[in-house]
């Protein structure tokens, strides 16, 4: 099966514009021009980016009576985002079906296996992709959170000889990019500003990559300023607030960053930074409490 989302295609600026996590932009989109072939590759970027949003439950609803692998798995997708029980499942046996040759099926199980901890089955499933860089982009980001940018990067390097100037292929570089660190920083920068800066593809999701690198390369006012766009864009957005508890620490604003804790906490309290925080907090509490201090009298 062909990858839908090539850069030769005529979905390149919406799947750019999903990619940049400017979803809305996704939403806006007018895909009635859009060839037959084209319309359902459309029509998921649509329905993943409501999911995005926020909005599962209608996308659930939607897709309630579809039969096709397609439309199937993107339902699956906003279930398991609404913590429904048994989905896992679902997808595993769908997987099973329909995993070999269906790329949507491929990207949804690689998704949802990461996120429940199969790692190694996501990495195996995705790997079955036909040339696609949205399979290759998941299975970078996995090896990303495993700590593994030495696999990261051999996967950036091997889709870079067939996937030539790929934007898609550009970020997932800049990913690798931001893990090994030195002058990999500035290249990621301007990857991450150029999507942070378009109209087609600014979102609060490009100006916190924009801002990230930014804070890499000790450049805290031009950070805060990215951070400042994106949150006139989404207020709420929980990476956007983690990356200012970042900024403010460094800043040394003690009590903004409180602040912007308890509200990260709030907004999204499974979001990593809190979680590694409420980690970091138990540990230091269990090592505090086989230490006695000893006085003298």
């Amino acid at each position: 099966m062909s990858d839908p989302y090539s850069p030769e295609g005529e979905l390149i600026n919406i799947h750019t514009a999903f990619h940049a996590g400017a979803y809305q932009q996704v939403l806006d989109f007018d895909t009635t021009p859009f060839s037959a072939p084209n319309q359902t590759p459309a029509r998921i970027l649509k329905l993943r980016s409501r999911i995005a949003l926020g909005q599962s439950p209608a996308v659930v609803k939607e897709l309630a009576s579809e039969k096709s692998p397609d439309l199937v798995a993107i339902r699956l997708l906003a279930e398991y985002e609404q913590g429904k029980d048994g989905v896992l499942e679902q997808v595993t046996k769908l997987v099973e079906q329909q995993g070999q040759e269906n790329l949507t099926v491929q990207l949804v199980g690689g998704i949802v296996l990461d996120r429940a901890g199969e790692t190694e089955k996501a990495i195996e499933l995705l790997s079955k992709h036909q040339g696609s860089l949205d399979a290759v982009a998941l299975i970078i980001q996995i090896h990303l959170q495993n700590n593994r940018a030495d696999l990261a990067a051999k996967e950036s390097q091997r889709a870079r000889k067939w996937a030539q100037d790929s934007l898609l292929v550009n970020i997932a570089e800049s990913w690798v990019g931001m893990r090994e660190g030195g002058e990999k920083y500035q290249s990621a920068f301007y990857v991450f500003e150029e999507l942070a800066q378009s109209s087609a593809s600014q979102s609060s999701h490009s100006l916190v990559a924009q801002a990230v690198s930014e804070l890499h390369l000790g450049r805290l006012p031009e950070a805060e300023a990215a951070l400042d766009q994106a949150v006139k864009i989404d207020a709420n957005s929980a990476d956007t607030i983690a990356n200012l508890v970042v900024l403010n620490t460094l800043l040394g604003k003690k009590e903004e960053a409180a602040a912007l804790k308890k509200k990260l906490a709030e907004v999204d309290g499974k979001h990593s930074a809190v979680v590694d925080w409420r980690e970091k907090k138990e540990e230091f509490e269990r090592a505090r409490a086989k230490y006695t201090p000893k006085f003298e009298a």
